[in-house]
């Protein structure tokens, strides 16, 4: 039987005891589990990025993957922890939305409130829920806890409002959704999205437009861009972005989330 594994993301970093100290509360019940750090990078309190990261890795793990998901500015409010499953995964974390992107693509089967005092630690800190009430109740159904048994069910829960891409007959209108580590701007125009003005092999007869900027070369790897050139491409995520070849299209561009995306027809 394979072991069972618990993915971790938060907005902690890594210089400060509290990612460490959730592993070992998890493993102190569930030590037979494999830990994965998805990130620990999210900026602080943003909600939107831990969403947008979760929603874009999760797929990419073993069936029956327990996703420990903690980017939580209202820890101690009264604010729901919940618990969710989906089918081939289980996901936990706070009732803020940070869990909402990944509910909106695959709808969960059932979601609970973490309201079983036996599934939390005896004491549970009101600056620390990672700690005493999210790694408990991820290793619990780690070990094979059922997920009815964590509390009652939840109704409906938090989203967060993201507006998809807006599809018009001669263009597509998007935005900037996340930039990553190397400045990447990442879209919310997936391939399906931009191939309702035609397929990738017309580029030619499209405009691209980020911000206030055109983007005249659109690529199939960063590689086929000259050094530092901002260029458009389908990343791995399969969405449109800007990027430059070994730079930053963010920091080039002085553009970051919300920036506004334009894919025009012409002519």
């Amino acid at each position: 039987m394979p072991r069972p594994v618990i993915a971790l993301l938060t907005d902690f970093g890594v210089r400060d005891h509290y990612v460490g100290t959730m592993k070992g509360v998890a493993l102190t019940i569930c030590p037979e589990a494999t830990l994965v750090d998805i990130s620990h990078e999210v900026p602080p309190h943003d909600v939107v990025a831990g969403a947008l990261e979760l929603a874009a890795c999760y797929r990419y793990f073993p069936s029956g993957t327990v996703f420990l998901v903690v980017v939580d500015p209202g820890v101690g409010s009264s604010r729901r922890g919940i618990a969710g499953e989906t089918g081939d995964y289980k996901f936990v974390g706070p009732d803020n939305g940070v869990l909402s992107v990944v509910f909106d693509d695959t709808p969960p089967k059932r979601v609970v409130e973490l309201t079983e005092r036996r599934y939390a630690r005896p004491t549970v800190s009101r600056t620390f829920e990672g700690r005493d009430r999210f790694a408990p109740a991820a290793a619990w159904l780690a070990k094979g806890a059922e997920l009815s048994a964590f509390g009652r069910p939840a109704g409906p829960v938090h989203r967060l409002e993201l507006s998809p891409p807006k599809v018009e007959p001669d263009r597509i209108v998007g935005e900037v959704w996340r930039v990553d580590r190397f400045g990447n701007l990442i879209t919310n125009i997936d391939r399906k999205t931009f191939e309702k003005l035609g397929s990738v092999e017309h580029w030619p007869a499209l405009e691209i437009r980020v911000g206030p900027h055109q983007v005249s070369k659109v690529v199939s790897t960063y590689a086929d861009a000259s050094a530092g050139e901002v260029c458009a491409l389908f990343g791995s995520s399969d969405h449109l972005e800007i990027a430059a070849n070994g730079a930053s299209a963010a920091s080039q561009l002085d553009l970051g989330r919300g920036a506004e995306v334009h894919v025009i027809r012409r002519g």
